[in-house]
């Protein structure tokens, strides 16, 4: 009997006009973490998705559990043991946890009467066996994130899936919350459960995965185990540069102080922030998971409130009150989260990238100048590559890394002054990574200052002309490019050492 849950061999895919695979080859065995890795566009997937039978492939084969099969659907992919975790959470949210286990399948204890004692203690036992403590009696969307990630894995255990795949799982989760997912994927491997897992995450690739497969342009560069490569070859591998190549721009900072924060607090959030931002400078933020570091430039940003403390822009005080006048005065703020925060996601690429500009754009505040929005959505089309058939395509449809760009393209049509990036990368491949990287340097030398918030420390590094460094709320020091090592850095962020320098003086 083989040892691989999946094999798929010489898979061939064509959409009108695109060849979207070209050959590609994916074995999994029972019991392995295989990663699947490669650039937006490189054929992840349109894989998945003949896997789970959302698409058909044109060419190749596939054996699932040593049997050849014919994948025409996805009641079929499931129905064989095929289950896949997106990002994205596929759950009936109005329904409970145990609705949700048995959707469409019911339990009847007569043609008319539902067997809910057997819906809820069902649900129950399997979310108590892998130690997660969910009332089955639950409203989905009552959960959060993290929870309801979780049951969508119990419920395709309860589905007796033989493989999982997990695409992106910890995107939108904190540290702490992709820990525990990491144990119950280590849990399904000692069950003997295949595990596909896709991730721009590297680390995560290296941490847990015993093998890695790389997609490029829809082509099947490689297999090999994780231990018989390192992160630098994996990306030379998907993009073909190497990863301190990525992080090298020109800086272009001054002295001259455009961003003045002075003893910030917020009580039991942050207290005490202090710290200047210069023009054409990326001040990197660094802080573990619940430092306070994204509540402290909602704060400067005026959509969070703070107790104490002074903010000048340019020298002058800033009184800002809520986001518009944050915008008003030059604001801009890619927030961490870009699909519930930075975009809507119902509505066209050109609209979003218009949002900040109707106003202008507009007639007496009536009628909307349509050429000039048609104008201004294409030239940041053009000017940040973002891939798209068209600017009325709907902007919930691109890849992570191209509505990342809409979002940027959106603060960037507003002119700012100073720009704040939370968590800017997340959830997108190496190469819309280095282009936003290569914005940063462009950004810079026209002059636009930058706050720089990351929670993975080589890229804060890689970027930053210095870093301010968050413990528990509490500002541990600012750490210039020249002197900043990973090791410093944690050093402060998990409040074991504090730095001793000052505030520069120029701003006082």
């Amino acid at each position: 009997m083989s040892d691989y849950i999946v094999e798929m061999k010489n898979i061939t895919k064509t959409f009108p006009g695109v060849r979207a695979l070209s050959n590609v080859n994916l074995s999994v065995k029972k019991g392995e973490v295989h990663a699947l890795v490669g650039e937006n566009g490189a054929g992840k997937s349109t894989l998945i998705k003949i896997l789970t039978g959302a698409y058909q492939k044109d060419g190749g084969t596939i054996t699932f559990d040593g049997k050849d099969v014919d994948i025409k659907n996805p009641h079929f992919s499931k129905s064989i043991g095929i289950h896949a975790v997106y990002q994205d959470i596929t759950l009936a949210q109005h329904l409970s946890v145990g609705e949700n286990f048995f959707l469409g399948e019911l339990p009847m204890n007569s043609p008319f009467t539902v067997d809910w004692k057997k819906v809820y203690s069902a649900a129950g036992e399997v979310l108590e066996s892998l130690d997660l403590h969910i009332d089955p009696h639950t409203t989905v969307k009552k959960l959060p994130v993290a929870q309801q990630e979780m049951v969508a894995i119990a419920k395709a255990l309860y589905e007796k899936s033989k493989l999982m795949i997990f695409d992106e799982p910890t995107a939108l989760l904190t540290n702490e919350e992709s820990e525990e997912l990491f144990k119950i994927i280590t849990r399904l491997k000692s069950e003997g459960i295949g595990i596909i897992y896709i991730s721009h995450r590297l680390e995560e690739v290296f941490r847990f995965c015993d093998t890695v497969t790389i997609l490029k342009d829809g082509n099947y560069i490689s297999s090999m185990p994780t231990d018989a490569t390192n992160e630098d070859d994996l990306i030379s591998l998907m993009v073909g540069r190497k990863i301190e190549e990525m992080y090298y721009f020109e800086h272009h900072n001054s002295r001259e102080v455009v961003l003045s924060v002075r003893n910030l607090t917020k009580q039991h959030v942050f207290r005490n922030i202090n710290f200047d931002l210069h023009k054409g400078e990326i001040l990197g933020m660094f802080g573990l998971v619940g430092s306070g570091r994204t509540d402290i430039v909602l704060s400067i940003f005026g959509a969070a409130k703070f107790d104490e403390g002074q903010i000048s822009l340019f020298g002058k005080s800033s009184q800002v009150q809520r986001p518009k006048d944050a915008i008003e005065l030059g604001f801009g703020l890619v927030p961490e989260n870009r699909r519930t925060q930075g975009l809507a996601l119902p509505l066209s690429v050109k609209i979003n990238i218009n949002l900040l500009q109707y106003k202008k754009f507009s007639r007496f505040g009536i009628a909307i100048n349509k050429k000039h929005e048609l104008a201004n959505a294409k030239s940041f089309i053009r000017e940040l590559s973002i891939k798209t058939p068209t600017e009325e395509a709907i902007v919930r449809n691109l890849s992570g890394g191209n509505q990342q760009k809409v979002v940027i393209s959106k603060w960037l049509s507003n002119k700012p002054k100073v720009m704040i990036f939370d968590e800017p990368t997340v959830g997108i491949d190496v190469g819309s990574k280095e282009e936003i990287y290569k914005l940063l340097e462009k950004l810079t030398r026209d002059g636009t200052s930058i706050i720089f918030i990351s929670s993975y420390l080589p890229e804060v590094i890689g970027v930053s002309d210095r870093i301010v460094v968050i413990s528990e709320g509490r500002q541990m020091g600012i750490v210039d490019r020249k002197d900043a090592t990973e090791e410093r850095i944690m050093k402060l962020a998990s409040g074991i050492e504090e730095t001793t320098e000052k505030i520069e003086s120029e701003a006082l």
